[in-house]
């Protein structure tokens, strides 16, 4: 299976792919750059984003430093809500029209780097809240123009949003997620300390984990950017445009990286081989689906999220229902490449082999199996959730779980199967248990 064969043309259909990009910083220790880079983007008084639980954390505390010693005058926003809604996002917002900011630091995981990027739209250019996402919740309208500057430190190993345009916010009076996407949702900076994910427990890295995994997997097996539609305009090109080779390059290194030390990193802390990999393979993954987008298991993560009743995992902060987006991800995933498998099944075997599988004399009509067996195995050996059964959902949950995924319209689209309703509920249906 080659690049050309994959994305081979058709006529009338698109014929170009665009990759967005902010500049990446990598290693141990980066985080003492973060007041020199943001002093480059002539950041005088920033907006330190993070979250109640890591507010008094080394991370926080070091970005904190740096930005002092750079002599940058620093705010701190630390009411971000762990997967931000409508409300949350809106009070961050009134927090950089309030404070005189010429710029935002956001230092922690995905829902704190999201909230940040949605605070910035909204207050350089407020509007209602649905009026920048895509139908069916909202307008359509493109963020007007660009945001002040924005340096994104994760301090976990899978979501990716330090290099992507997009933010995932779920509206409270849906109680459902969507994605704002634009171009100008993009960090201006990428710093990737490793050394943040030293201090991570098992669940949450094994939760992070499956996120950069699906992230990756999804990319490589999306629908090929030559089977959307060509845009009438260059700047209306989607960053969900489909798989391309960009996004190839860094989906299958993740995969790698994901197969070799995944197990590692959840078993042991002081792996730091293990968890520096992991770390890389986040970024690498969210440079990938930020240029492609992702597709099914996403797509139906968010109702499993907004619909399981009384989960709550280990080593996680909190209390109250709460299914971490890694773990609502990976309980619907090898349910998934089952089903997209027939589509494209040399993409879905390659992905197996990256991951370790044993890939030997396989057939195209093994990809499916081959793939989740690989995926479940993994599972297994981290200890996370048994299907949507191990967060608390039944068969009997099939149909709502549908009726709530089916409004991720440009997701589901991006599967290389053609996907409705009922072939979502069957997915359900065949993701209660894998063992």
């Amino acid at each position: 299976m080659g690049c050309c064969q994959y994305f081979a043309p058709i006529e009338g259909n698109a014929d170009a792919f665009t990759v967005e990009m902010p500049r990446v910083t990598f290693g141990r220790g980066a985080l003492s750059e973060i007041g020199e880079r943001a002093l480059g983007w002539g950041i005088r008084r920033a907006a330190l984003f993070t979250d109640p639980y890591l507010v008094e954390s080394e991370h926080v505390a070091r970005a904190r430093s740096s930005l002092a010693g750079a002599g940058i005058d620093v705010a701190v926003f630390s009411e971000v809500r762990i997967e931000p809604t409508d409300d949350s996002v809106l009070a961050a917002a009134e927090f950089l029209k309030d404070g005189g900011f010429d710029g935002v630091v956001s230092v922690g995981g995905g829902s704190v780097m999201d909230t940040a990027k949605g605070a910035l739209v909204y207050a350089k250019y407020p509007a209602s809240f649905a009026t920048y996402f895509a139908p069916p919740v909202g307008a359509g309208t493109p963020v007007p123009g660009p945001l002040p500057p924005h340096v994104a430190c994760p301090t976990t190993s899978g979501t990716g949003s330090e290099v992507t345009g997009l933010s995932v916010i779920r509206f409270a009076a849906l109680n459902v997620k969507f994605v704002l996407a634009s171009r100008y949702l993009l960090p201006d900076e990428a710093i990737i300390d490793p050394a943040c994910i030293d201090t991570l427990p098992p669940t949450v890295v094994a939760s992070t984990g499956f996120d950069l995994l699906s992230h990756a997997i999804e990319c490589y097996t999306a629908r090929a950017y030559t089977r959307w539609a060509k845009v009438a305009q260059a700047n209306a090109r989607p960053m969900i445009q489909g798989a391309n080779p960009w996004s190839d390059l860094h989906a299958v290194e993740a995969l790698r990286i994901v197969g070799n030390y995944l197990e590692r990193g959840v078993a042991d802390a002081s792996d730091h081989e293990a968890r520096d990999c992991l770390s890389w393979a986040a970024t690498l993954a969210g440079m990938a689906f930020g240029n492609s987008g992702t597709h099914l298991p996403h797509a139906l993560s968010y109702a499993v999220a907004q619909m399981s009743r009384d989960f709550r995992p280990p080593d996680y902060p909190g209390s109250g229902t709460f299914v971490p987006h890694g773990l609502s991800v990976i309980v619907n995933s090898p349910s998934v490449f089952r089903y997209t498998a027939q589509a494209a099944p040399e993409r879905h075997l390659e992905a197996a082999r990256c991951l370790g599988g044993d890939v030997r004399d396989a057939a195209p009509e093994d990809a499916g199996e081959i793939v989740s067996s690989k995926i479940v195995s993994l599972m297994r050996s981290t200890r996370v959730p048994n299907g949507l059964s191990g967060v608390g959902l039944t068969k009997n949950d099939a149909v709502a779980l549908a009726d709530s995924a089916i409004r991720q319209s440009r997701a589901i689209a991006n599967a290389p199967r053609d996907t409705g309703l009922d072939e979502i509920r069957d997915i359900f249906e065949q993701a209660v248990s894998y063992w």
